[in-house]
């Protein structure tokens, strides 16, 4: 089997078929004792088992045909591979093969794969683990079994449900809070509820005695006259009625003059009549024509052709800076002369007509003192129209810029809704006025005079200072009862509060 080799004593030997064993360099004998130690501290030598018997070339064969035929394979380092195909196992093979015979494979089989579990092992996983409710923090488990959706559909509809209960709730939440909190519930609970100042009807009411007069006061017509004998070149007319005594002065007051702008008075009247009525909206927008635009007064006649403005602040810059454009475009606006003049008729103004547009430098306009008084008391009596734009028309008559006529001669504390009219023949000033002491008359005061006479507005002021100071004097036992058919009983009613102090 094996080559012979020689020794280095000359004796030879053979290898044999099994694997040779080189002598183990060590200080230790086999027993594990040193040499160096004496004899007799050496440990007593155990008897080594018999080794077991060298097994022959024939022997190995057969042991790897057993082994074969068993389906066991020993394949050097290969041996300890799993073999495929077959089902694993969790334990591993210990079992050693006999020194005769060789080593067998280590087989190593990989644990199982754990089984996933299952909801209801995970839902009581999760209840050992959560925390132990408390009876007095925790509120009981519904006994109910609500239903799950089983799809996606069914989910969606069920989420879509639950957020339309959840918006209808919030909705009769916040509707409940608003209406708690929203003050327009009480107004209009206060506007349905009877009241002495409910609107009255757009359309003018006939009133037989338009203006009630009372007892004519001498010495306030006494002083009048003395001042206008001072001033023999002017021709005025005057009507002063005390509105809560019906006390009165009348000069001349029914003689006709030129109107100048406070015809602008009765045409603001009848723009708000058709804004009850609904014919005209506050924030209509009105075009200004190339006819329509007028020079002298106003700053509308600057703006280009074409250019639009809304109804009422058309209708306040015909009152507050006497714009001329703007009143021949509410005059348009209304239909027209005869239309205006039917409407004045229908009032009871029979000296006041309108012909011309503004400016009307000729004069061609016409009014009488009457008339004027007429309008400021059925306006503050509100038969011409409701009372809320009654306040309305009264707070415009106060923003009037121009203040050099009656507001001269008004005492401190006093307030006065008026209109003016100017051309060079002509002055005039027509006003509403409140004394400090709570009484409300009307002054209506046009004087004729020479071209551009500078004397008639002192007049007018003359005239203002001396009325105001017998109007806020005076008391209702010295008047006597009005003429014509009876008053109401209480006309403070219909008094404006915008235009009290």
């Amino acid at each position: 089997m094996g080559r012979p080799m020689k020794k280095s004593g000359g004796s030879s030997f053979k290898f044999s078929s099994g694997r040779s064993r080189k002598p183990r360099r060590s200080s230790q004998t086999h027993n594990g004792a040193p040499d160096f130690l004496a004899p007799e501290l050496r440990p007593t030598p155990n008897p080594l088992p018999n080794p077991a018997p060298k097994s022959s070339v024939a022997d190995r064969r057969a042991q790897l045909k057993r082994n074969k035929s068993q389906g066991t394979s020993s394949k050097g380092f290969l041996a300890f591979l799993p073999k495929f195909g077959k089902k694993r196992s969790t334990k591993v093979s210990t079992k050693v093969a006999p020194r005769s015979e060789p080593v067998g494979a280590r087989v190593v089989e990989f644990p199982k794969k754990p089984q996933r579990p299952n909801l209801e092992e995970l839902r009581s996983k999760r209840r050992e683990r959560a925390p132990r409710k408390h009876a007095l923090f925790s509120p009981p488990d519904n006994p109910i079994r609500i239903p799950r959706p089983r799809n996606r559909s069914q989910a969606a509809f069920l989420s879509v449900v639950r957020l339309l209960i959840l918006g209808v709730g919030l909705a009769v939440i916040s509707g409940t809070i608003l209406s708690i909190w929203d003050p327009t519930t009480h107004l209009t609970a206060r506007a349905n509820a009877p009241s002495a100042e409910a609107d009255t009807p757009a359309v003018a009411q006939e009133d037989p005695n338009p203006l009630p007069l009372g007892q004519e006061l001498a010495s306030l017509k006494t002083q009048i006259q003395t001042l206008i004998t001072q001033n023999a070149k002017l021709s005025p007319s005057v009507m002063l009625v005390d509105l809560d005594s019906h006390a009165y002065v009348d000069f001349n007051a029914e003689e006709a003059r030129a109107a100048a702008s406070t015809i602008k008075l009765p045409i603001l009247i009848a723009f708000f009549q058709d804004v009850d009525q609904g014919k005209i909206q506050l924030d209509q927008p009105i075009v200004m024509r190339k006819d329509l635009v007028a020079s002298e007064s106003g700053e509308m006649q600057y703006q280009p052709i074409g250019s639009k403005f809304s109804a009422i602040q058309t209708v306040t810059n015909m009152i507050t800076v006497s714009d001329n454009t703007a009143t021949n475009m509410l005059i348009d606006l209304l239909g027209g002369y005869d239309a205006l003049n039917q409407r004045f008729q229908s009032w009871g103004l029979t000296g006041t007509m309108v012909h011309s547009p503004l400016p009307d430098i000729q004069g061609t306009n016409m009014t009488t003192a009457k008339d004027m008084g007429m309008v400021m008391s059925l306006l503050s009596r509100g038969k011409l129209m409701s009372f809320k734009s009654r306040d309305r028309v009264l707070d415009i008559m106060r923003r009037v810029e121009n203040n050099s006529l009656l507001p001269q001669g008004l005492g401190e504390g006093a307030t006065i809704s008026h209109k003016t009219g100017t051309i060079g023949t002509m002055l005039g000033d027509v006003g509403l006025v409140d004394t400090v002491m709570g009484r409300r008359y009307v002054a209506a005061v046009l004087v004729k005079r020479p071209r551009d006479d500078e004397r008639a507005n002192s007049l007018i002021q003359q005239i203002s200072k001396l009325s105001y100071q017998a109007f806020n004097q005076q008391t209702p036992s010295v008047a006597a009862p009005p003429i014509g058919k009876n008053v109401p009983k209480d006309e403070s009613l219909g008094r404006s509060r915008i235009a009290q102090p």
